[in-house]
């Protein structure tokens, strides 16, 4: 499968408006959907939060210029919130996902489709 039909399916679960994939470093972009492109300094943020999340902390999370709370952040993901959108990104082997959900949509569900698809990317060593 490509790398862009992961990005789809998240799409395609109704869940998820906005999602892509980037490397582990954050240097480059592997698939997006949904107009889902970050500049270098956001991706670099997240990037970095999963090692350090002192400046997520205390500074917020970004997407697309805008501003996040950030609700969990550790060596693994990534969750921010804004008023009734929010954020998920999951750091894999050779990965990070970002998806996006839209208001009506139940953070748990997102999380929970967002992490599957990280497992099964950890599973086959990506």
């Amino acid at each position: 499968m490509s790398w862009q039909a992961y990005t789809d399916n998240l799409l395609a679960t109704g869940k998820i408006d906005k999602a892509a994939i980037y490397s582990r470093a954050g240097d480059s972009l592997w698939a997006a959907s949904g107009a889902l492109s970050l500049p270098p300094a956001e991706i670099g943020e997240i990037a970095q939060g999963f090692d350090n999340s002192a400046y997520l902390q205390s500074n917020g999370l970004h997407i697309q210029g805008q501003k996040f709370m950030m609700i969990r952040a550790d060596a693994r993901s990534i969750y921010g919130r804004h008023d009734a959108e929010g954020v998920v990104c999951v750091r894999t082997k050779q990965t990070i996902l970002v998806a996006h959900y839209p208001a009506g949509v139940q953070a748990g569900e997102a999380t929970k489709i967002v992490e599957q698809l990280a497992d099964y990317l950890i599973s086959v060593q990506y």
